[in-house]
């Protein structure tokens, strides 16, 4: 297929669920597009030929002269920015963005932007059902459901999206009304050449923000943007004025804002220090917005959590079982340990493995020594992990996932909690982190 690019040509690169929703808002918006893919039929090919007849395709390659000639390139956040065609049309002056930067052009009403290497997906739900409570028309998406560019409509009132560092790698300029980097810890390290280069791409959620959110627990969560920008922080220590945080009154705890109780933890259904975090992130970012304290705190007594994160799924023979599916690197089982290893009443056996991304296992060593009584390692990367947790606890090697459930539970004795929180991507053994936790959840069930 022959095509003639102008220097007013957008070309969408990778036809996934977010390069089909950039076709149709460009399509809507009258814009002439092209597709490109690697894929020679990549998920959304025959829908576009479908519903977009007038799109040319590109398939099975990307053509560096064609990217060289375009106006725009809108790259989906699968495919890196250093492949050799994007670098090429970057060299010659070329615009590259992704669909969160389009949808921040057009966006026209409030937004709470959100990343984080874990529990991103827990506080953006979090935030969008306080502004639901509190009866805002709220949009909820980006990384975590429904594509940035298919949210957009005139009657939104606040839109809340989670951000990875993937989908901000191409955002110069959100421009957010606030924004947060959760928590940073290793992930990806099979994408970024470097920690530093991971953190970067993380920070770039604050580029022109309004307001900012900040985790006073982890240091590599603050911004390095001009000290006019207002600040809020949250963490686990007692709070400061106009701070959110934990108070102590006689044998309760509380959530609080500097010395005002808002709520005592019992009162929530999410356990665990780390959803304590996720709780005062959520108000912080609410409150940035304007959310009355009341829904957020009605939200908070509801919210039962999300599916595959510390999620509890049953007992059997006096032992909880966890699923933590979604802790897919050393930063969310890590959390998941401190965070359910007090409220056990005896020891945490820990089922991990899988892909490891590159990750450094040794991060997990402090959490596994106190909590940990027995690892159960499993998938691609178990001897990796093995070799850097080696002393923090007994080891025990899998021949499968359900031979790892197998051990688990024979190693594990009333009071104890199997934790299934793999600190790796699923791969390997299973099609996503959702098919992993299932085949947990069926594995309990049938005890």
């Amino acid at each position: 297929m022959s095509i003639i690019t102008t220097d007013q040509q957008k070309i969408v690169i990778g036809l996934g669920k977010t390069g089909y929703s950039v076709v149709a808002f460009f399509v809507k918006k009258g814009i002439s597009v092209v597709v490109m893919d690697t894929r020679e039929e990549p998920p959304f090919a025959e829908a576009v030929r479908q519903n977009y007849p007038q799109v040319k395709m590109l398939l099975g390659g990307l053509d560096e002269s064609v990217l060289c000639a375009a106006g725009q390139i809108v790259l989906s956040p699968g495919l890196p920015m250093t492949t050799p065609e994007i670098q090429a049309a970057i060299n010659n002056k070329v615009e590259v963005v992704g669909d969160i930067q389009i949808f921040s052009n057009y966006a026209k009403s409030l937004v709470v932007a959100i990343t984080g290497s874990n529990a991103k997906s827990t506080v953006t739900t979090l935030v969008g059902e306080m502004a639901k409570d509190a009866g805002l028309k709220v949009a909820i998406g980006g990384n975590l459901g429904t594509p940035a560019l298919d949210l957009l409509e005139d009657d939104v009132e606040l839109y809340v999206m989670e951000l990875s560092s993937f989908q901000l790698e191409t955002t110069p300029s959100l421009m957010a009304s606030v924004a947060t980097v959760l928590n940073v810890s290793p992930d990806h390290l099979d994408r970024y050449d470097s920690y530093l280069h991971y953190h970067q791409a993380k920070h770039k959620i604050y580029n022109g923000c309004k307001s900012v959110v900040v985790n006073r627990d982890d240091a590599l969560s603050a911004p390095m943007i001009k000290s006019g920008v207002p600040h809020v922080s949250f963490g686990l220590g007692k709070p400061d004025l106009n701070q959110f945080g934990i108070l102590e009154q006689d044998t309760d705890t509380y959530l609080a804002k500097f010395n005002q109780p808002l709520l005592n933890v019992n009162e929530l259904k999410i356990k665990g220090s780390h959803n304590r975090s996720n709780a005062l992130s959520a108000l912080a970012l609410g409150e940035a917005v304007g959310l009355n304290m009341e829904s957020m705190l009605n939200t908070l007594k509801d919210f039962p959590g999300l599916e595959h994160r510390c999620q509890w799924v049953g007992d059997h023979a006096g032992v909880e079982y966890f699923n933590d599916s979604k802790g897919t690197n050393v930063g969310a089982s890590v959390a998941a340990m401190e965070g359910l290893g007090p409220e056990v009443q005896g020891e945490i056996v820990l089922m991990a493995g899988g892909v490891g991304k590159g990750a450094d296992f040794s991060f997990m060593q402090k959490a596994v020594s106190q909590y940990v009584k027995t690892l159960v390692l499993y998938g691609e990367d178990k001897n990796l992990l093995a070799q850097s947790l080696e002393g923090n606890a007994e080891i025990l090697l899998a021949e499968s996932f359900q031979d790892a459930f197998q051990l688990a539970t024979s190693n594990a004795k009333n009071g104890d909690a199997v934790l299934l929180s793999p600190a790796c991507a699923s791969f390997d053994m299973f099609n996503s982190f959702e098919h992993r936790g299932e085949a947990f959840k069926l594995l309990v069930e049938a005890l």
